[in-house]
């Protein structure tokens, strides 16, 4: 706790986390750039805005881990009492730290991947790019933030894919995640679309019209949701690409619930 509250950049979240919640996101994040989380240097896994109990830090130093038995993972909080709340479980490879979107790293520490859910949906729009421009700055070169929204049990969320570049940053993909276990419709997603999007559903914005394709694609695929959930959302994504959507079509994302629209949209740091 070595900064003091009044310079922390942030505000505090509800904190309000279910336990497994994020359990996707570290699945996708394990899918997408494996060789990111197994790269053999010291850089470390930052988890922004865990909440009020450290329960989101902890599970995903373990499965993390998997790949990488050297991970340093650091849980970031801007409340000192949630940060009180980690300090029990903190080992030579599990941090709990005050800060909030200036990274409390130390002197020499970088971050491979930063995951902040749920963070940003208080804040107003305006806030998001300086938020994402901010954090993306504690990032080694090619590495990653994961900044999105989640529902209340993490059975839906959509998050931005923000990679560290030479020349800044690039938003490379938006990933629509679900388990199924909620069925599928593409208006499910909207609430959980991260700050940068969900005031945007209007005529002519990008994600308004990709949600529109989405649900076009969806109504032409009703004749797979005899065969469950997972056949429509797949079928639906066969279609928005053969409506030219730039999206991922490949069977081990979609099987598994997630639909990544690929984009390549970069901004200076």
């Amino acid at each position: 706790m070595s900064q003091p509250r009044k310079q922390l950049d942030g505000q505090e979240t509800r904190g309000k986390t279910a336990r497994n919640r994020l359990r996707r996101v570290d699945l996708f994040a394990m899918l997408y750039d494996r060789s990111l989380l197994k790269r053999p240097d010291s850089a470390v896994f930052v988890d922004l805005g865990y909440g009020a109990y450290p329960f989101t830090v902890l599970e995903s130093a373990a499965r993390l881990r998997e790949l990488n038995a050297q991970l340093k993972v650091i849980g970031v909080e801007i409340d000192p009492a949630r940060v009180a709340e980690g300090e029990p479980y903190q080992d030579a490879l599990t941090d709990f730290r005050l800060g909030g979107f200036n990274i409390p790293l130390h002197q020499g520490e970088s971050a491979r991947l930063i995951r902040a859910f749920n963070v940003l949906r208080q804040y107003d729009e305006p806030a998001v790019l300086p938020a994402h421009r901010q954090m993306i700055a504690y990032l080694e070169p090619d590495g990653l933030l994961l900044e999105g929204t989640s529902n209340r049990f993490g059975q839906l969320w959509v998050s931005n894919v923000i990679r560290r570049t030479a020349e800044g940053g690039c938003y490379e993909a938006l990933v629509f995640s679900t388990n199924f276990r909620l069925g599928f419709d593409p208006a499910d997603f909207q609430p959980v679309l991260p700050k940068n999007f969900i005031h945007r559903m209007v005529a002519q914005e990008p994600i308004f019209d990709f949600m529109e394709a989405w649900k076009v694609a969806y109504f032409q695929s009703l004749g797979y949701r005899d065969w469950g959930p997972k056949q429509l959302f797949l079928a639906t994504a066969e279609r928005l690409a053969e409506m030219g959507w730039p999206v991922e079509t490949g069977r081990r994302w979609l099987q598994k619930g997630f639909l990544i629209w690929k984009r390549q949209e970069t901004f200076n740091c």
